[in-house]
């Protein structure tokens, strides 16, 4: 029985992976114990997504089990072996700011955690593709020394740049620069991925992702950019803007573009590969260009305020640069722009709130 393992599958990327391959795998296999909520608090709970995976989802089977847990973990593969053909990996501690508060669980749950689901992927399928959610982190404040340009409403990197015309490519350097230690320990999880993949031969693929965002994000104040933001829109909650003026920029992939591009990837898995994985040039905005497009969809004004205290190792501008994922996996593209991903976030938030 064809079989894909989803761990986070009750969040944002996870939760998507579990209804995209539900269509084109025998079984899919959840694993996630909801620490979001004790990461971010009860607000940020996955367990309304697990509900309705259960509910939606025929073939999806859910697993309440820490990934830290070598053990149980270990039982679940040995009971499936050779059937699990594709780990997903998307389970994290995903902030910067909480990693500071808690370093040892933040490196555990990122770092052992990743390293638990490699060798049990290596000792019971190592005929799979393993495919690892990482972060743009990793290249830590690198991206602050490029020649960066204040313009009205966002930082923009110099015209006459490299990375002007299609944003920051794989080559960018992952050391000697400030991480967070989320971003560290995401690190580790990234290099083990891909050793993994060079040296045991394993079809390892890394995937660097700048926002990730969609409907199914449990948004909160320290993570799901995108989803809280149109949350306090909705609710008139308060929202803070921290640094850079509020023009700090990102950009933003869907998660249907972001497992899309891990389906083209698994028809034709090439071992140990990174990839950046993000919006581009196609989907990128400032924290103030995302407040007014939040506004005009909600039709409400946000209940903001400005903290001129800047997140350590935050990104002042990030783009990704997705040429290389193009060149090898030509006929994959961007399907939702900035606009319509917003629309979507505000009718399932619309339902929920």
């Amino acid at each position: 029985m064809s079989t894909v393992l989803v761990t986070g599958s009750g969040g944002l990327i996870g939760s998507e992976a579990v209804r995209f391959f539900a269509q084109k795998f025998d079984r899919v296999i959840g694993v996630d114990n909801n620490l979001r909520a004790h990461f971010f608090g009860e607000g940020a709970s996955i367990e309304w997504n697990v509900s309705h995976l259960n509910e939606q989802i025929p073939n999806y089977q859910h697993h309440t089990i820490d990934i830290r847990d070598y053990e149980q973990l270990g039982q679940l593969f040995a009971e499936h072996n050779a059937d699990i053909e594709l780990i997903i990996h998307a389970a994290a501690q995903p902030s910067h700011d909480w990693a500071a508060n808690d370093p040892l669980m933040d490196y555990h749950v990122n770092a052992t955690g990743t390293i638990n689901l490699l060798e049990l992927t290596r000792k019971h399928c190592p005929q799979a593709v393993f495919i690892f959610t990482s972060t743009n982190k990793v290249y830590g404040d690198t991206p602050n020394f490029l020649p960066l340009v204040e313009t009205d409403s966002r930082w923009e990197i110099d015209e006459s740049h490299k990375y002007f015309e299609h944003g920051i490519d794989e080559k960018m350097s992952i050391d000697q620069s400030k991480h967070s230690l989320f971003g560290a320990s995401k690190v580790a999880a990234d290099v083990v991925t891909q050793e993994f993949g060079r040296y045991f031969g394993l079809k390892t693929g890394i995937f660097r992702g700048g926002c990730l965002t969609g409907p199914n994000h449990s948004g909160a104040q320290l993570h799901g950019f995108l989803s809280y933001l149109m949350k306090c829109a909705i609710t008139k909650e308060p929202y803070t803007i921290f640094g850079y003026k509020g023009k700090q920029v990102r950009d933003n992939i869907h998660s249907w573009d972001l497992i899309n591009m891990f389906w083209h990837f698994y028809q034709d898995p090439k071992p140990g590969e990174v990839y950046n994985a993000g919006g581009g040039r196609f989907a990128n905005c400032s924290m103030l260009e995302a407040i007014e497009l939040c506004e005009e969809i909600a039709g409400n004004k946000l209940n903001y305020s400005y903290d001129e205290t800047n997140r350590i190792g935050d990104h002042i501008w990030w783009i990704s640069d997705l040429s290389k994922f193009k060149k090898h996996y030509p006929e994959w593209n961007w399907q939702y722009d900035l606009k319509k991903t917003l629309g979507e976030i505000y009718s399932g938030l619309v339902e929920r709130v």
